[in-house]
């Protein structure tokens, strides 16, 4: 199994969420994902570069595409992507959970 294909049932499951907030007609913070996702993108390469640079983690040549971001492999960071959409929606599906006192 590659990275790609493993990244593709969590790429998958983040677009069927993106599509559950849009049939509800729920708009999410688009500025904001923009902002977030370039700081952990940032972020992302530069961890990732430590710890394969340090032999913390390694990966099968024959699992990754052989496209990098300095030394980590560009599979990396779907899950940095996934997270920063995800996560939103679903928030956003699940909505407030607390009752409003002022009610």
């Amino acid at each position: 199994m590659t990275y790609w294909l493993l990244n593709a049932v969590f790429l998958g499951l983040v677009a069927a969420l993106v599509i559950a907030v849009v049939v509800r007609r729920r708009s999410p913070q688009l500025r904001a994902i923009a902002i977030t996702m370039g700081i952990l993108l940032v972020m992302t390469a530069v961890f990732d570069n430590v710890m394969i640079s340090v032999g913390l983690v390694g990966y099968s040549a024959e699992a990754i595409s052989g496209a990098f971001i300095g030394v980590a492999p560009l599979e990396d960071f779907a899950y940095t992507i996934a997270a920063v959409v995800g996560l939103p929606c679903l928030w956003m599906l699940l909505g407030s959970r607390r009752k409003d006192s002022n009610a």
